[in-house]
């Protein structure tokens, strides 16, 4: 089918005088999109109109894509391609979107089988107008002439759009939007996957609405109904408990422990049942005395306490709805979005176990511990710093995107059907397990190693499953972060050999506990500092508090007996630290051998180079180390003196800048000239252009989450590593971080995969 250029852009021209007579705005708009698709044969034509005040761009009118977010769907300038070219003020032509860097899908939006891709920034004079975009399921659909024509046509309807613009009020301060006319709330996608539930809003302090909603079946219930309903609580708990210690036995221990201290302490459940006994309504004796509680935890000045209040809310609402009668068997989170300002990591391991939906926290109370926890317990997990979150009203209908950042609120039956087909699209993902193989090799039979990065031991059997080639990470810090005191050796040996019962690989690494930074102890006096990331965390913490160091290692040493296994030591930032860690580690063994222990099995011992400093001794690391690991995430965030869990400045964490990939080179050439194996942790290991210039720099060894190997393989199965290092060699020589994105994107592009 031929494309009518010179006829669109007449046609054009009529719409424009059309609209000058018309005052539907929307009308106008839906015939100019209507009638550029249909002469270009393209498959969508959208128009997106930009709000000067808000910095955002909003879907007005579309032609092809779900109908249901015109009015809804807003992005900012820093947002997709749409975005890139009204803020660069350029075309964009792609063969295939997806393949650039830049491109951001929506998921309900029906886009998903498109490819070509052509955005036109529409301008009047200076002034930005919006965006008019086309989209091909043919790749390549779209081509220079089409462009040209395409600018015309935007040249032609500017002044017109701008004054559809002005009656539609979108160049007017945004005016804050009651919580039933939310649509939309974008974030940043941190745990993969797609959640359909009710809002759950948590409250903070002492606050929640016990009494709004209640059914009137909770109102009826009498004695009998609560004396049934404490009884189904505690088993109900019980159950749960039992679960938890059989799936996560390193995190889940005891957590339900309070719930069960609860309904059995007379100061609650008793003054519950006295009220009751004196004519009170079973519902108003509980809410009565949970409230009663939430006061006390939530403005105490303890911590311990102040944790506990979440404990308590959990647990009126249990009972509660086990009053009334509802059914609990799947959990008391089931069908349900937790929104919330904060969450702690034993908060976290909770709710999850209580089969919530997903999870949308306030950025603000957001921390890198919750993130990996989230991670490794599979719920899907957004971060905003929207602030219309914090007025979703409780029990709104929500879609929580995991993939692309996106809360709806409220959505529309079509979009709610879409999402669901998304969702089990997601959960079919398991299906590319049997796809992996057993070894990974290049294009041109180069060995590559990709080994599993372990969080929680219920990782390990995904991790088997994705037929990792071994533990590049342990991160040992969980069974720490979720208790209320430090865990004992024997706490700690029984979570490390069921690590080494569950991976038969000669390679497991156990990292010794990395704390500080974002990821603060409650239970440990004076942890709070003004500088958190530059102060006493990982092995300068471990290094001061040598009783818990020794535990550690011990712990470890005793599981591997008998294993082939490495323990490395996070933040080392000179060789004198990694040698007192080595000291101490010689300690460990003497004082289990004193104490009968056998250890005939010595581990190799590594640093995590994440410090610029490490990286500048890093000849005398390789020297001394058995092996060297990069903690790629921090490494990044130190070299280039960026925050990353800091909004303001996250849009400068760049691990493609120049610095970062020289410093990366250095290491690998360091690694190579002292025969010190290497291996890369955090996100560069599974990004796939970061990945390309890592195998092109010599390194062989990627640890990433299990569920990250399928695609890694089959991407670099399909790399020509001598191609790759002939590129890595031209990107260190490159200045730029334009220069660097533009010559990987076509170099991976280049990547059949």
């Amino acid at each position: 089918m031929m494309k009518d250029n010179v006829e669109l852009i007449c046609n054009i021209g009529e719409l424009s005088d059309l609209f000058r007579e018309k005052s539907d705005v929307r009308g106008f708009l839906m015939k100019v999109v209507k009638t550029v698709s249909g002469h270009m044969k393209a498959d969508v034509c959208s128009i997106y109109l930009y709000d000067e005040a808000q910095d955002r761009l909003i879907l007005e009118a579309t032609e092809g894509l779900n109908p249901d977010l015109i009015g809804k769907l807003k992005m900012s300038t820093e947002e997709g391609l749409v975005g890139v070219a009204l803020k660069e003020l350029r075309p964009i032509l792609e063969i295939n979107g997806r393949d650039n860097p830049h491109f951001k899908e929506v998921p309900g939006s029906g886009e998903d089988k498109y490819q070509a891709f052509m955005a036109v920034p529409i301008l009047q004079g200076l002034t930005r107008i919006g965006v008019l975009v086309l989209q091909h399921h043919m790749a390549g659909y779209f081509n220079k002439n089409d462009m040209m024509a395409l600018r015309a046509i935007t040249s032609q309807l500017a002044a017109t759009l701008e004054n559809a613009k002005l009656l539609m009020g979108v160049t007017q301060t945004a005016k804050p939007e009651p919580s039933v006319e939310l649509s939309l709330i974008k974030g940043q996608a941190v745990v993969e996957g797609i959640g359909i539930g009710q809002a759950y809003v948590m409250e903070s302090g002492s606050r929640d609405g016990f009494r709004s909603g209640l059914p009137q079946s909770c109102r009826d219930a009498g004695k009998e109904d609560f004396s049934r309903a404490l009884i189904q609580t505690e088993e109900q708990l019980t159950d749960l408990q039992t679960e938890m210690e059989e799936k996560l036995s390193d995190v889940g221990s005891l957590i339900f422990s309070t719930h069960l201290l609860m309904l059995r302490d007379s100061g609650f459940i008793g003054k519950m049942e006295e009220d009751i006994q004196e004519g009170v309504l079973p519902c108003d004796a509980i809410i009565s005395r949970v409230e009663h509680f939430l006061k006390i935890f939530g403005e105490s000045g303890n911590p311990r306490l102040q944790e506990k209040v979440q404990d308590i809310r959990d647990l009126g609402h249990r009972l509660l709805r086990n009053l009334a009668g509802e059914k609990l068997e799947s959990g008391d989170y089931s069908d349900q979005i937790l929104v919330a300002r904060e969450l702690l990591p034993s908060e976290l391991v909770k709710i999850t176990a209580q089969h919530v939906e997903g999870l949308v926290l306030y950025s603000q109370g957001a921390s890198a511990h919750i993130t990996i926890l989230a991670k490794s317990l599979g719920v899907p997990l957004i971060y905003t710093d929207d602030r219309k979150l914090l007025t979703i009203k409780p029990g709104s209908r929500l879609i929580l995107d995991g993939q692309q950042g996106n809360l709806l609120v409220n959505p529309g039956d079509e979009t709610v059907a879409q999402f669901l087909a998304l969702k089990k699209d997601h959960s079919l993902l398991d299906d590319h397990a049997e796809q992996v193989r057993e070894e990974t090799f290049s294009l041109d039979g180069e060995r590559i190693y990709l080994r599993a990065t372990i969080n929680l031991i219920s990782d390990i059997k995904t991790a088997v499953k994705m037929k990792a080639e071994g533990i590049g990470l342990y991160r040992s810090e969980f069974p720490f972060l979720i208790r209320n005191s430090f865990p004992s050796e024997e706490d700690q040996y029984l979570v490390y050999k069921k690590i080494f019962d569950g991976m038969e690989s000669p390679v497991i690494t156990l990292r010794t506990l990395d704390i500080g930074g974002d990821k603060i102890l409650s239970y440990m006096p004076d942890s709070e500092e003004e500088n958190p990331f530059l102060g006493l965390r990982a092995i300068r913490f471990l290094l001061q508090n040598k009783k818990i160091f020794v535990g550690q290692l011990k712990a470890m040493l005793r599981a591997g007996q008998g294993r082939k296994f490495r323990i490395m030591f996070p933040l080392v930032s000179s060789l004198d630290d990694f040698k007192q860690a080595r000291r101490m580690v010689e300690k460990s063994i003497e004082f289990l051998k004193r104490d009968g222990f056998e250890c005939a099995t010595i581990p190799e011992l590594g640093v995590m180079i994440e410090l610029p400093s490490a990286v500048v001794m890093i000849d005398d690391l390789a020297r001394e180390a058995d092996f060297i690991s990069v903690g790629s995430n921090d490494l990044v965030q130190y070299l280039l003196g960026v925050d990353r869990t800091n909004e303001k400045v996250s849009g400068l964490y760049e691990a493609r800048h120049p610095a970062v990939l020289r410093t990366v080179a250095r290491i690998a050439e360091a690694s190579q000239k002292h025969n010190c194996p290497l291996s890369i942790c955090g996100n560069m290991a599974f990004n796939r252009g970061l990945s390309y210039f890592l195998v092109g720099a010599g390194v062989r060894n990627l640890s990433m989450p299990p569920g990250q190997i399928p695609q890694m393989q089959t991407f670099l199965e399909n790399v020509d590593v001598k191609k790759a290092e002939n590129d890595c060699r031209h990107l260190l020589q490159l200045d730029s971080l334009e220069s660097i994105n533009e010559f990987l994107d076509e170099a991976v592009a280049a990547v059949k995969s």
